[in-house]
């Protein structure tokens, strides 16, 4: 067999390309919003070097899963509940703490979040038990009991100490559910139950949270600052660790409630620098923005490379740039439908669809933040955005789209074949 390019990327041609396009912005946007890690490390290549090397693994495993035929994600769905409900009860008891947040395990030198792993669980289960209870007309009546089940105990172990996460991950299933034909009236009353549930949690966090002081941006004693924080928490008891996130989301909240104008000179940027210096990125922009590695506020705004890249993007691409990156994850959705509607069977269709959700999803609510339309998540920009594990997970999450995709695409031209050789099997009357 010879040797091709078309062998190794044998998935759906226009997912490949937009990946392509998301990592040679991820690539350059990085490099040009690493200048405080440079500056850290004193090695200007180290950041772009190691974010390179961590999407070339992305792609390697990209390849390998595109290869997996599709009934094996299936069997690997227990083996993956069990996992992460382990690792997020992990998490939650030894798991080490990052800027105020215990979300991060290690397993042989390799530190990972467990909640990027049980994203991709739930959306796998969710997709098994729907195709699985389908009927001529929509879902059986306990699929909607059933989903309940596997979702809500990992969900809640990943509220925890990832809100965000919670929220984004509930949303997808319920388009999951609704995609997969569950009853409108049951998910009408699942949507009430959340907005009831969220007001009595929001009203919790705003009377239970403890204000947190702010914190300068100042980056010689940010580290000291930070350790001293993580130090006053190790007498806490359990109760209180559960739910030491309030009071930063009690202040996320606040902030986005009460985002008042307020006139340049009475803006303390010490204090909420990184919607400040987002804001004063974005509308320093223009059209085209001011070319790639000419953003003026990477040198200041904190995570400049992760949760707040859009507004680098904005700054560098202008508005031009900012609206071709959000078309890019809006095309990855549509394409992923498209391959859905070539799926012969329900189980492939529903991963694809819950997968694409989940990534445009996070990508949405990050863009929204970038732009101060909905309050700090700490949810970066899948596939862009500088990561480690999160990068690696969101590839093999397109692997598994371009597997079902190949498997879709040897279906249909399997049904044109019989359907062209049917009409053959019927000779003419005519002599």
């Amino acid at each position: 067999m010879r040797f091709s390019l078309s062998n190794i990327f044998k998935g759906d041609k226009v997912i490949w390309m937009i990946f392509f396009f998301l990592c040679v912005i991820s690539l350059v946007e990085v490099f040009s919003s690493s200048s405080t890690l440079t500056f850290n490390k004193s090695n200007y290549w180290s950041p772009i070097l190691k974010h390179g090397f961590i999407l070339l693994i992305g792609v390697v495993l990209m390849v390998m899963v595109q290869n997996i035929d599709c009934k094996y994600f299936k069997i690997a769905t227990i083996f993956l509940i069990m996992l992460s409900i382990a690792t997020l009860i992990w998490v939650l008891l030894a798991g080490h703490t990052t800027n105020g947040a215990q979300r991060w395990v290690s397993f042989l030198g390799i530190q990972f979040q467990p909640s990027e792993i049980a994203k991709g669980t739930i959306v796998l289960a969710v997709a098994q038990i729907l195709s699985a209870m389908q009927t001529e007309n929509g879902t059986e009546e306990k699929t909607f009991k059933y989903v309940l089940y596997v979702t809500c105990p990992m969900l809640f172990l990943i509220m925890v100490e990832n809100l965000s996460t919670a929220i984004l991950i509930g949303m997808v299933v319920v388009g999951m559910m609704l995609y997969g034909r569950v009853s409108i009236r049951k998910v009408g009353k699942l949507i009430g139950v959340i907005a009831v549930a969220a007001v009595v949690l929001i009203s919790l966090i705003l009377i239970l949270g403890k204000e947190e002081e702010p914190v300068a941006n100042d980056k010689n004693n940010l580290t000291e600052q930070v350790a001293a924080k993580e130090g006053e928490k190790k007498d806490e008891s359990i109760v209180d660790k559960l739910f030491h996130r309030a009071g930063t989301w009690k202040g996320r909240i606040l902030k986005f409630v009460n985002n008042k104008e307020t006139s340049a000179k009475d803006f303390d940027l010490s204090v909420d620098s990184q919607v400040g210096y987002s804001n004063i990125a974005i509308a320093s922009s223009g059209l085209i923005g001011k070319g790639p590695g000419n953003s003026e506020m990477r040198e200041v705004l904190p995570q400049a490379f992760s949760d707040f890249i859009y507004a680098i993007i904005i700054e560098e691409l202008g508005l031009v740039g900012g609206i071709f990156v959000m078309f890019l994850y809006i095309f990855l959705l549509w394409r992923a439908g498209r391959i859905a509607d070539r799926c012969a069977n329900n189980f492939p269709a529903f991963l694809v669809m819950g997968l694409a959700l989940l990534l445009v999803c996070q990508a949405l609510f990050n863009m929204m933040v970038a732009v101060g339309l909905a309050p700090v998540t700490g949810q970066p920009l899948p596939l862009i955005s500088k990561g480690g594990t999160s990068t690696i997970i969101n590839c093999v999450y397109l692997g598994v789209i371009l597997s079902v995709s190949i498997s879709a695409k040897r279906k249909k031209k399997k049904q044109k074949a019989i359907a062209t050789n049917g009409l053959s099997l019927y000779p003419s009357s005519k002599p």
